[in-house]
């Protein structure tokens, strides 16, 4: 951030999108320890330990850790358990401390959709794309279907993907008043996005997708609002949590029981992550490998061996450290 490698990547040539959610790390049969979360079903209880993440993500496929908020109750029996909204409510402010002057794009699953997530956007001047169910806010959903019927210009069919065969179709509204449950009004903008994509010989397939922000939105911007802001919330997900689970950095393996320790790990792994991102994304990594290694995990073997085979000199890593060199991202 400070080097500006990632500004070609802000929403509107402005905002960081910052994708927070929480996600499992550790589960077990019996208690940890005293700040493990219990869920108890057909008579059996787990012990767990989940995180929330805040995480900078890109719709080229970047997902950089920026904070960590631990999901855990303070004491073996507490009488209410920590939970993801409450971890929010610490790591926002901590993001306000350790950031306060990122322009910033918070992008939030459908949980964040109340008068709390949107006071503390307002209070620390971050704009916001909250997924917004069906279920969820009915008020809202009501006056967004009402007042779409008498804006017809707040409509928008725009064609993408493969030969432009992906359809979508945008509606949106403005200046919205939501009075939450504390009595704070909110006025805020509601976008859906139907996408139609074709699926070989069968009859084409519909997905809804529909978001509440603070951003104006207008025709020239609504696409750019939706594909490179709201949609790119799934990052966090797929090329964060999923390839820390799944792509060998082995997020839910236990390599402790000590609480501590535990930390540590996660923390270490984030960083792993970020360098591997940088390695793998670099185009000097693109120059000595150009047919690549064949996946994230031979990278990361290929630099083991190199470490431990290699032998450089003092003076040899002071020369390196003292000629500045370019390193570009590449696509993936």
């Amino acid at each position: 951030i400070r080097t500006k490698a990632l500004y070609r990547y802000r929403l509107f040539d402005c905002y960081f999108l910052i994708a927070i959610d929480g996600t499992g790390v550790l589960t077990f049969p019996k208690r940890h320890c005293v700040h493990c979360l219990t869920q108890t079903h057909a008579g059996r209880t787990v012990y767990y330990h989940p995180i929330l993440e805040a995480k900078l993500v890109t719709a080229t496929g970047f997902a950089f850790s920026l904070l960590t908020e631990f999901i855990e109750n303070p004491d073996e029996y507490p009488s209410k358990q920590d939970c993801e909204l409450k971890a929010f409510y610490r790591l926002s402010d901590r993001l306000a401390q350790r950031f306060p002057r990122l322009p910033m794009c918070l992008v939030l699953d459908g949980l964040y959709a109340g008068g709390p997530t949107l006071s503390r956007c307002e209070a620390h001047h971050w704009k916001y794309i909250i997924v917004l169910q069906d279920d969820s806010i009915p008020s809202l959903n009501e006056d967004f279907e009402a007042l779409t019927q008498l804006l017809p210009a707040h409509h928008l069919r725009f064609h993408t993907g493969c030969q432009n065969r992906t359809r979508q179709d945008f509606r949106w509204v403005n200046d919205i008043v939501y009075v939450d449950s504390e009595n704070n009004a909110h006025t805020l903008a509601v976008v859906e996005c139907v996408e139609t994509k074709p699926v070989s010989d069968n009859p084409a397939q519909s997905t809804r997708f529909k978001w509440i922000t603070n951003f104006e939105v207008r025709s020239n911007r609504v696409v750019s609002l939706a594909n490179q802001g709201g949609r790119v919330r799934w990052k966090i997900e797929n090329e964060g949590f999923n390839v820390q689970k799944n792509g060998g950095f082995e997020l839910e393996h236990a390599y402790t029981h000590d609480p501590t320790a535990s930390k540590v790990f996660y923390l270490l792994l984030q960083m792993a992550h970020t360098l591997a991102q940088l390695i793998e994304r670099g185009s000097a990594f693109r120059r000595a490998f150009p047919a690549g290694v064949g996946s994230a995990k031979n990278i990361a073997l290929r630099l083991l061996e190199a470490w431990r085979n290699l032998r450089v000199t003092a003076d040899r890593i002071q020369h390196m450290l003292d000629v500045r060199c370019q390193i570009r991202f590449v696509p993936p």
